[in-house]
């Protein structure tokens, strides 16, 4: 008797569809180790705190830099950062999203993408929470640290998606029916003749 192997279904949580595996890959890797060298070194080797301290800061700023320039590119489309006015010193994020029309998003990549993004800062609450109930304070600034690191990235995604939605809504709103363009046009030529 022969068993068909099944394929999940798209969308479903197998790294096997994704688009980019590797990207995928390494991006799960960073986000799960700075966690598992966290509780490694908290239950298992307390007493080296600055060896779990460096690796996971090491972690945790490979997983920002890879999450904010690589993975949220390749994986939703979406990238963030931060534009410094020289001459007033103001600070200012600067959202991005592909075109939805040109670049289509793997709904595998996707919803790894989002879980994990949200997960991982819920996680670092759990362990901040933990580590004030065992009176760790030392091990809270680790967690204090991740929780920035984490959030920051959450923040600026959630709000590159908002933005992305909104350029695709407004774009399409404009563009895709006559009705904005021909009241755009009427309020013109009424300006013009008076």
């Amino acid at each position: 008797m022969e068993t068909a192997q099944q394929t999940p279904a798209p969308g479903s949580l197998s790294w096997k569809l994704s688009s980019h595996p590797i990207t995928l890959l390494t991006f799960l890797f960073f986000r799960i180790s700075s966690l598992l060298v966290y509780l490694f070194g908290l239950l298992l080797i307390s007493g080296n705190f600055v060896l779990i301290f460096i690796i996971t800061m090491l972690l945790l700023a490979a997983d920002f830099y890879y999450l904010k320039n690589i993975a949220g590119r390749r994986l939703v489309g979406l990238r963030w950062w931060n534009e410094v006015d020289t001459q007033s010193g103001d600070s200012r994020w600067v959202f991005e999203s592909a075109d939805p029309e040109t670049r289509a998003v793997n709904a595998t990549d996707r919803r790894f993408f989002w879980i994990a993004l949200y997960a991982q800062p819920v996680l670092w609450i759990l362990l901040a929470v933990v580590a004030l109930a065992s009176l760790e304070f030392i091990w809270l600034t680790l967690v204090v640290i991740a929780l920035v690191l984490t959030i920051t990235n959450t923040l600026a995604f959630s709000r590159a998606d908002k933005f992305g939605q909104a350029t695709t809504f407004t774009s399409s709103a404009i563009y895709g029916s006559g009705i904005a363009r021909n009241l755009a046009g009427g309020m013109v030529s009424n300006w013009f003749r008076r």
